[in-house]
């Protein structure tokens, strides 16, 4: 059923629905979900609406369309400067937005079907479960366009897949599957893929029946250090991000990602 939230609260490309104490958010930017500043900063609004709803004891963080989050649409920047304007980067920084979704408070499963990439990722790897299919794609895939890891990942993943493997896949930025990714534990439960919602719900509902304050309190327990790490983090990420973006090589990057081809880098 529909549920709205404090005051009447409508966000553009978020829904929110309510299932018993389970609350369901919904990105909603079909098919590909791509990411920017406003969509993060209106999730962080709902699920900081959702910590103050005593109706919501967990969250599932879902996708509408064909892929979860395939990260940044990479393809604007190119038409803007392809026009002769100068792209200009959105006012607010995403990693405050990335902080504020960290430091939200009820526990949270992902329903990860189809892509998620880059910043896509990051979305897929804040919340405390997953639920994925073998038809999905993971990938940290900055280094294979010239950039920096984004959204915390230099220390969310590692957490995940232990060091060697988050090693391994952001210095390549390998693309895996759903199967792959439960088997170094980037994804807890495998399911057909028309069951990824339906299994993180149910998820959702298991911790719905454990005490509320009692389980906010032990995630918050459970996170304080990661919480930390991560805003250290993303202030690293924002650093080598701008200089990177500058680069002949993230150009080259982001152009060979658009047109599907292999990249030719030159350290420059």
């Amino acid at each position: 059923m529909s549920h709205t939230l404090e005051s009447g609260l409508v966000l553009d490309d978020i829904g929110v629905s309510m299932d018993g104490h389970v609350a369901i958010v919904e990105l909603q930017r079909p098919p590909n979900n791509f990411v920017d500043v406003d969509l993060l900063g209106n999730l962080a609004t709902a699920l900081e609406a959702l910590d103050r709803d005593p109706q919501c004891r967990s969250v599932v963080l879902a996708a509408a369309g064909k892929h979860f989050c395939a990260g940044g649409n990479l393809k604007q920047r190119l038409e803007t400067e392809a026009r002769g304007e100068k792209f200009v980067p959105a006012k607010r920084h995403p990693y405050k937005e990335a902080r504020r979704l960290m430091a939200t408070r009820k526990p949270i499963v992902a329903a990860v079907h189809g892509a998620a990439i880059g910043a896509g990722l990051g979305l897929a790897v804040f919340p405390d479960f997953r639920v994925t299919c073998k038809e999905a794609r993971f990938s940290a895939n900055f280094t294979a366009i010239g950039f920096f890891p984004g959204f915390g990942l230099t220390v969310t993943l590692p957490r995940l897949v232990g060091h060697q493997q988050a090693r391994w896949l952001m210095l390549t930025g390998k693309r895996i599957t759903g199967e792959e990714a439960h088997a170094i534990g980037l994804a807890d439960r495998l399911v057909p893929q028309d069951e990824v919602r339906p299994v993180a719900i149910e998820m959702a509902r298991e911790l719905a029946k454990a005490a509320p304050l009692s389980v906010q309190a032990t995630r918050e327990a459970l996170n304080a250090e990661l919480l930390l790490a991560f805003r250290a983090a993303t202030e690293r990420e924002s650093f080598e991000q701008n200089w990177l973006r500058e680069t002949q090589d993230y150009k080259e990057g982001v152009e060979a990602s658009a047109a599907r081809r292999d990249a030719n880098f030159t350290g420059t």
